[in-house]
C-alpha cells in the first residue's frame, strides 16, 4: 500500500505538471487575437473494483461491492473552449471579427489549409487578403480572395473606391455612383469542435477531416473593422495555478510521508533478519 500510495501521488503530480503548463500557456495567450484557450481532461490510470474479503465485513461469508479504485490520474486529452470572446474596434477595413459560429479559412504558399478566429488581415502587393503571417485567406468557393477585380486601377480603386465587408462576409466596393459585388469570404464551421487540433498561433486543424468534414456555417455575423479577442481570463487562470500548486504541494506531503513510512518498513524488516 505504501508503494501504491507513492506512485498515485507521482502520477498526480505529473497532470498537475501538464495542467500548469496549459495554465500557462492560456496567460501567455490571453492578448492573441482569435485565441481559445485550451483545458486538460484526465483519467483514472489502473481503476479497478474493490470487494470485501470473505468473512471480514459480512458474517455469512459473502463478499460486497465497496467501490472502485484507482492509483492516480494522467492527462488523457487536450480540449479548447471555443465560447465566444470580447469583440474589439480597431477601424482598419481589413479587420474581421466572427460573431457567433464558424471560423475562416486560410492557405499558406504550400497549399496547407487550416482554420483561425483570428481575422487581423492585410493586402499584399498583389491586392490578396492576407494574415500578418502572409497565409491567404478563402472565399465560399476555397478560392483566394483579391480585394480589387482583374480589370480595375489598383490607384483608382485605392483613392476613390471604398471596401465594404457586410455581415454574411460578401466583400463590394462602393463610390458615389455605383456598388461592386465582389467575393464573400467564407465561414466554416465543424460539427464536432473537440477534433481539432490547435497547430499554433491560434490556428486550427481537424484530426480526422472524413468523419469531420467542414461545414458552411450558419449562425454567424461578419463585423468590419473589430477583432475578436482571446477567450483567455487571466483572473481565472491565476486561479488555478493557485489551485494547482496547492494541490502539488498536498501531494508533495503524501510522497514524503510515504517514503518516511517505507524507511521505517525496511528498517524494521532489517532489525528482524
Amino acid at each position: 500500500m505504501i508503494v501504491r500510495g507513492l506512485e498515485s501521488a507521482a502520477k498526480g503530480m505529473l497532470a498537475l505538471m501538464d495542467m500548469n503548463d496549459n495554465t500557462a500557456n492560456n496567460i501567455s495567450n490571453v492578448n492573441t487575437v482569435g485565441f481559445k484557450r485550451g483545458a486538460l481532461r484526465f483519467k483514472d490510470v489502473l481503476e479497478s473494483a474493490v470487494y470485501s474479503q470473505q468473512g471480514s465485513i459480512l458474517r455469512n461469508g459473502t463478499t460486497r461491492y465497496l467501490g472502485d479504485l484507482s492509483v492516480g490520474s494522467q492527462s488523457l486529452t487536450l480540449t479548447h473552449d471555443f465560447s465566444q470572446g470580447a469583440l474589439e474596434k480597431t477601424g482598419n477595413k481589413f479587420d474581421v471579427a466572427i460573431e457567433g459560429d464558424g471560423f475562416f479559412k486560410i492557405q499558406d504558399v504550400d497549399g496547407n489549409v487550416s482554420y483561425t478566429r483570428n481575422g487581423s488581415f492585410l493586402t499584399n502587393h498583389e491586392d490578396y487578403l492576407i494574415t500578418k503571417q502572409g497565409e491567404y485567406v478563402l472565399d465560399v468557393n476555397n478560392r483566394r480572395i483579391r480585394m480589387i477585380p482583374e480589370d480595375f486601377d489598383p490607384e483608382m480603386v485605392r483613392d476613390k473606391m471604398e471596401i465594404i465587408i457586410g455581415e454574411s462576409g460578401n466583400i463590394e466596393m462602393n463610390s458615389y455612383t455605383q456598388k461592386i459585388p465582389m467575393q464573400t469570404i467564407g465561414i466554416f464551421d465543424f460539427s464536432d469542435k473537440e477534433d481539432l487540433f490547435e497547430i499554433g498561433d491560434a490556428k486550427f486543424i481537424p484530426r480526422d477531416i472524413e468523419n469531420n468534414p467542414e461545414l458552411r456555417a450558419e449562425k454567424f455575423s461578419v463585423q468590419q473593422g473589430m477583432l475578436e479577442l482571446s477567450n483567455s481570463n487571466v483572473i481565472r487562470e491565476m486561479i488555478n495555478t493557485i489551485n494547482t500548486s496547492r494541490n502539488y504541494e498536498s501531494l508533495t506531503k503524501v510522497v514524503s510521508t510515504n517514503n518516511d513510512l517505507l524507511r521505517t518498513a525496511v528498517s524494521v524488516g532489517r532489525l528482524r533478519t
